[in-house]
């Protein structure tokens, strides 16, 4: 078989009219539903489930027993037509589950590009999933979360609807978030989760410069260990540092904040 032909196994069951584009290749005992759309080279082994409205990007891997497009596990939900849209080179291990939005969710659960789902993971109905992300074993977010590029939830944490955790943010296992996470920042626990500081080890393996990382540093000092609040510490903010991508990340982040961020700092 050419790599440009799809391949089916004599056991799948594959709708007739999902489409499937160049490359793809279902493996034993997969069902792939009516409305799915696979581009090219996506891999789905055996015992996997993709079903609903649900379009899927380039060279992504499903393993085995992930379940994805399935219904929103949310109990105002009667049958809509709502969404899951996954990028390019997402990698899903086992027993993985993707749902579907919500029509007050705005009916879509969206994933990026280059993302690792490790085993048990859980993304929930109108979740916004960047790029770049890693999620530990059994982490699970509620509805509505957005989780920004480069960030990493921890080993069976739990984010609570509605939070958003913020670019390079790194959540530590056995964590629950029931607030914003801020971006470049390390946080764990559990009721109350803590600040951990600068998240030094992710930001150096993505190229973050010594120059870049002070000034963050400098800016983590004025929001979580000065005694101004945190208007005082965004104005001071913006009268120390020019204007730039990683400052204003951070203003706009908290400025944006609808749920309050987790602030109170580890001893």
């Amino acid at each position: 078989m050419s790599e440009s032909e799809v391949f089916i196994h004599s056991t799948a069951t594959v709708h007739p009219k999902a489409q499937l584009e160049a490359g793809v290749r279902i493996g034993p005992y997969s069902y792939i539903g009516e409305k799915v759309k696979i581009r090219k080279n996506t891999k789905i082994e055996a015992n996997v489930f993709i079903n609903g409205e649900t379009e899927i990007g380039e060279a992504c891997l499903f393993s085995p027993f992930t379940s994805i497009g399935t219904e929103p596990q949310d109990i105002t939900y009667h049958e809509e037509d709502t969404v899951v849209k996954i990028g390019d080179k997402n990698i899903f291990r086992e027993f993985i589950t993707v749902n579907r939005g919500t029509v007050k969710g705005g009916r879509q659960s969206i994933i990026g590009d280059n993302n690792y789902f490790m085993a048990y993971s859980h993304i929930a109905h109108d979740c916004i999933v960047g790029s770049e992300t890693i999620f530990i074993n059994g982490a699970t977010l509620g509805g509505h979360v957005i989780v920004d590029d480069c960030a990493t939830v921890g080993a069976f944490s739990g984010v609570h609807q509605f939070c958003r955790i913020g670019k390079h943010a790194f959540i530590g296992g056995f964590s629950v978030i029931t607030q914003d996470v801020v971006p470049f920042c390390r946080v764990a626990g559990s009721r109350p989760s803590l600040f951990y500081g600068l998240n030094i080890v992710g930001l150096r393996r993505k190229g973050f410069s010594k120059e870049r990382i002070g000034d963050l540093k400098e800016m983590f000092k004025i929001i979580f260990y000065s005694d101004l609040n945190m208007a005082q510490s965004i104005d001071r903010i913006k009268e120390s540092f020019a204007p730039g991508e990683d400052r204003d990340e951070i203003i706009h982040f908290i400025q944006s904040s609808k749920r309050g961020i987790i602030k109170k700092a580890s001893e």
